[in-house]
């Protein structure tokens, strides 16, 4: 499903017009983008939880030549799912 789909079907689960349904994810992208920014976390029960992990400094080899790299330390988001989505993919 990509983003087109995801927007047609909330507008139709929620009885929306196509171009509120687009603004409604939109904004939930944007304020989920935005706390993960901050470095906060979001819980949607049922759903899961978005966080951000630390990932540590390390050294690398360029798989052409061999030579060990320095990778930088970065932050990157992860999801947790909750119970309710891990139950119903496994239904």
């Amino acid at each position: 499903m990509n983003k087109n789909e995801l927007i047609d079907a909330i507008a139709s689960e929620a009885d929306l017009p196509k171009a509120a349904a687009g603004r409604a994810l939109d904004a939930a992208v944007a304020a989920i983008s935005g706390e993960l920014a901050k470095g906060g976390s979001v819980a949607l029960v049922g759903f899961g939880t978005f966080s951000v992990k630390a990932r540590a400094a390390r050294e690398g080899r360029n798989p052409r030549t061999g030579e060990t790299i320095a990778i930088a330390a970065s932050n990157t988001p992860s999801f947790k799912a909750g119970k309710a989505l891990k139950d119903a993919c496994n239904s």
